[in-house]
C-alpha cells in the first residue's frame, strides 16, 4: 500500500491512497483525515486503507492524477525525527574528513541523533540556504514510520511496530558541524529541515527486498542530473532497523508517527558512489591531499529515488533545488 499527503491547505495536509505505480490517488476521506490520524488508529485504518487501495488497482474508483508538487512530506510534522547511522563505512569517512577517530563501540552500540520535526519538508520542496559558507550536503537515506512502541521492545520483535517505509534527504551544514560536535553536546544547528519522498509505503510493497531489517535495493542520487550515487541499502547496514528500534526503546517508549532514519546509505566499493558529498571529498582527500568538491551551491538540484525490482520508482522521487534563503 501505497500513502501520501496532498497540501491542502492545512498544517498536516489531506491523507490520500496512491496507485501502484504513482500515477493516480484517491483521498482517504471518511478513513482518515491525515496520515498520523491514520497512524494513531492503525488497527482499524490499516483495513480499510487497504481495501481503497485494492479498488483503486482495480479500477473500481476513479483516481486523480497525482501532481508531485502538490505534494507534502507524508508527515508533514512529526512526533519524532530519531536518526542513526547504521552504514560503519560512511561514519568512518565522515569521522576521518573532521579529524575525528570512530567510537570505540562503533561496531556494538549505534550512532543516533534527535532532528526537528516541526516542519518536515516536502518532496520537491526548495533548499532554502542562508549561506553557502555553511556547507551544505545531501545526505541520502531510508526511514521507517513507528507505530506505539514501548519502552524495552527487543530487536526480534520490532518488526511488529514498523508501519511504512520512506526516503529522506537528510540535509547536513558540513562546515557547522565541528564546532557544535566539539561543545560535546551534539547537532543543532548543523542539521536543519529534513526532506521526505512523496509517498509512504507499506513493508510488503517491498516483497522479498525487505529482509531482517534492511531494504535489499539500490538506492539512486543525481546531483544536477548526473548519476553520483548507485548504492546498495542492504548488506552493508550494520545496524538494521530492528536493531535501531531495540537502542532507541532501551530507555523510552515511541508514539505512532515517529520516524527513525537509517543514516546515509554508504558502500565500501567505490563504483557504487556516494550518498553524500562529504564521502566524495574524503574520499578525494585521501587520494590526493585535498578535497576538491565543493559543498553544494545555489541552483544544485538533488533527485533521490529508489526503483524496484520492476524498475517502478518504490518510493517517488525526491527532487530539490538549492536556493538562497
Amino acid at each position: 500500500m501505497k500513502l501520501a499527503t496532498l497540501r491542502d491547505g492545512s498544517r498536516d495536509g489531506r491523507l490520500i491512497v496512491v496507485r501502484r505505480d504513482g500515477s493516480t490517488y484517491v483521498p482517504a476521506d471518511g478513513i482518515a483525515p491525515t496520515l498520523q490520524a491514520a497512524l494513531d488508529s492503525w488497527e482499524t485504518t490499516e483495513p480499510k486503507l487497504r481495501e481503497l487501495a485494492a479498488r483503486l488497482e482495480r479500477g473500481e474508483v476513479q483516481g486523480r492524477p497525482v501532481e508531485v508538487q502538490k505534494l507534502a512530506a507524508p508527515l508533514p510534522r512529526a512526533y519524532e525525527w530519531v536518526d542513526g547511522s547504521a552504514y560503519l563505512n560512511h561514519v568512518r569517512l565522515v569521522r576521518k574528513a573532521r579529524g575525528a577517530e570512530p567510537p570505540p563501540t562503533l561496531e556494538t552500540d549505534p550512532l543516533i541523533y534527535q532532528g526537528g520535526t516541526s516542519g518536515l519538508m516536502g518532496p520537491t520542496d526548495d533548499i532554502r540556504l542562508a549561506d553557502v559558507a555553511w556547507g551544505c550536503d545531501f545526505e541520502s537515506e531510508v526511514a521507517v514510520v513507528l507505530g506505539d512502541t514501548p519502552q524495552g521492545v527487543r530487536s526480534e520483535d520490532a518488526h511488529r511496530y514498523v508501519r511504512l517505509l520512506m526516503l529522506v534527504n537528510d540535509v547536513s551544514l558540513r562546515n557547522l558541524i565541528p564546532a557544535e560536535l566539539a561543545k560535546g553536546f551534539g547537532f543543532f544547528q548543523g542539521k536543519p529541515a529534513s526532506a521526505f519522498s512523496p509517498f509512504a509505503i507499506t513493508p510488503d510493497e517491498l516483497g522479498p527486498a525487505w529482509k531482517e531489517g534492511r531494504v535489499h535495493l539500490k538506492l539512486r542520487t543525481h546531483l544536477n542530473g548526473q548519476l553520483v550515487g548507485d548504492t546498495d541499502a542492504g548488506p552493508e547496514m550494520h545496524f538494521s532497523f530492528f536493531d535501531l528500534i531495540q537502542h532507541i526503546a532501551r530507555t523510552r517508549s515511541f508514539t505512532a508517527g515517529s520516524i527513525l532514519g537509517s543514516g546515509t546509505v554508504s558502500n565500501e566499493e567505490r563504483a557504487r558512489g556516494i550518498s553524500c558529498l562529504a564521502e566524495r571529498r574524503m574520499i578525494e582527500t585521501i587520494d590526493n591531499g585535498h578535497p576538491e568538491t565543493q559543498f553544494l551551491q545555489y541552483g544544485d538540484t538533488v533527485t533521490i529515488e529508489m526503483p524496484g525490482p520492476d524498475g517502478v520508482s518504490l518510493f517517488g522521487r525526491i527532487n530539490q533545488k538549492v536556493v538562497p534563503a
